[in-house]
């Protein structure tokens, strides 16, 4: 995990490295205790690394970020919204896979 390129945001600095970002950027909502949230970290980490020039790839715990989790009306986790020039373009729920995420990923890079 030492070479990951996943950022992890909270309610405070998440305008600044989402919102006011003219890129792709993909927010996984998570929380500790969510096992297909676990089983989707490895996944995250190799797109990470390997669409690190096209998208950046971010994390935001729940349970610690309650007025983002409000905001975007997260109701089940995991969540990921994928956001492009600060707008939310789509969004996935629950359990994903690495084929799956990488043609979400495609349609918006």
């Amino acid at each position: 995990m030492s070479d990951s390129k996943i950022i992890n945001l909270n309610d405070d600095n998440f305008e600044k490295n989402v919102i006011k970002k003219n890129s792709v950027i993909l927010v996984d909502f998570w929380a500790e205790w969510c096992r297909p949230c676990k089983m989707l970290i490895p996944i995250l980490e190799d797109l990470s690394k390997e669409y690190f020039n096209k998208i950046k790839i971010c994390k935001v715990n729940v349970e610690q970020n309650h007025k983002l989790s409000k905001k975007y009306l997260i109701k089940s986790i995991p969540t990921l919204i994928l956001f492009k020039n600060g707008i939310v373009k789509d969004t996935r729920i629950g359990s994903i896979s690495k084929l799956q995420l990488k043609e979400f990923f495609n349609i918006y890079i």
